[in-house]
């Protein structure tokens, strides 16, 4: 039975444990940054498709010891790679590294590279092209002191990128942390849900998504299609299923806003790209002067990271502004807030009911829930 890691954002790793668990993966274990888990070929294309949390599935080919940088280019030569993917296939090597003892990475991704080439150059005469930029394949290496492990990646370009978000804005939020936040706040299809600070619409396509049944990776290829191994007739059967799955879109009790109108045009235009465009309501508006839509609900913000709203004093200057709106207008509501700025603890004069450490990329940030009650939870 293969073995594989996803990796996801930090902070996410306790929600993926559990889903790789409820598709029935074996072995599943959070370790910081992703999931190991075992499974056959057929969970490997239900996790890419269906994994919202993932950034990427990563089938490991070999774990091993090794001393010197022959031993790297034994390990990786001793490999059938010629027995995985075909020799027109593009390749790129990438390496990452903890307590390296290894002079330079670069030279481990050129060696890595040369043993891959020259175990097809042996058994084919020929050996495989770089492509770093479109490869078929991604072969990743990770070290960690002197454990050598070796991926083939099954996803290929991130699973974040799900072929629905074709604009962004600046900082945008990557989808799999976007939904991560929203199964955080613990909203569910049906519920009336908030964003105003929708920015490029990451939040309201997810929920859109999940409401409709959608899975993330629907309208995408994968690297898996690659590999020689690949089951063509499981994954179209897979396909078919999902899609049969689907509701037809419908307005939805979602809600988008946000101060900047080409903001909010990028937010409609991926809606309509993705097929989404009569699920959500759109409006340009400022933050502290949207009205609830509802009596209950979510409301859910990426707060700007000062290069959208100015600069620190104008951020310091929002923050007492918008607890005292949500505490006026969202009695009965619960707020999540997602932030990188630790002055907003002090400056939004309401006390957070949780505080949930996660990461965006390298920022650490934290995803803050006030519990909108009429008259309490000010400092």
């Amino acid at each position: 039975m293969p073995d594989f890691f996803a990796p996801c954002p930090r902070g996410l790793e306790t929600l993926l444990r559990i889903d790789l668990e409820t598709m029935g993966a074996h072995n599943v274990r959070a370790t910081d940054g992703g999931v190991e888990f075992s499974g056959d070929w057929p969970l490997c294309y239900r996790v890419n498709l269906e994994s919202r949390l993932a950034s990427r599935v990563l089938w490991r080919v070999k774990e091993t010891r090794y001393r010197s940088e022959q031993d790297v280019y034994k390990a990786v030569f001793d490999l059938q790679w010629q027995r995985w993917f075909d020799v027109n296939n593009t390749i790129r090597v990438n390496t990452t590294a903890i307590r390296c003892p290894l002079k330079s990475l670069e030279f481990i991704t050129l060696l890595v590279k040369d043993a891959v080439c020259d175990r097809f150059r042996e058994h084919c005469n020929e050996r495989p092209s770089v492509d770093t930029l479109e490869p078929d394949v991604r072969i990743h290496v990770f070290i960690e002191d002197d454990k050598l492990m070796l991926y083939l990646d099954t996803s290929g370009d991130a699973l974040f990128k799900r072929g629905v978000r074709q604009y962004t804005n600046i900082a945008p939020l990557r989808e799999n942390l976007a939904a991560g936040i929203l199964r955080m706040t613990g909203w569910q299809p049906g519920t009336p849900l908030v964003d105003p600070m929708c920015g490029s619409g990451t939040f309201l396509i997810e929920a859109a998504q999940m409401s409709l049944n959608i899975q993330p990776g629907i309208a995408r290829r994968f690297a898996f299609e690659k590999l020689k191994n690949f089951d063509a007739a499981n994954w179209q059967a897979m396909r078919e299923h999902a899609i049969a799955a689907q509701l037809p879109p419908a307005p939805l009790e979602l809600y988008g806003s946000d101060l900047y109108g080409d903001a909010l045009r990028t937010a409609s235009r991926n809606l309509q790209e993705a097929g989404l465009a009569d699920c959500v309501q759109l409006k340009q508006a400022n933050v502290l002067e949207i009205t609830p839509p509802a009596e209950h609900g979510i409301l859910v913000a990426n707060l700007p990271y000062g290069e959208r709203m100015g600069e620190l004093d104008e951020l310091a200057e929002l923050y007492p502004k918008l607890g005292d709106a949500l505490k006026k207008k969202f009695g009965g509501w619960t707020a999540y807030l997602f932030t990188a700025d630790r002055a907003i603890l002090k400056l939004m004069r309401l006390s957070p009911s949780k505080r949930t450490p996660l990461f965006n990329g390298a920022i650490e940030c934290r995803l803050l829930e006030y519990k909108i009650v009429t008259g309490t939870n000010r400092k």
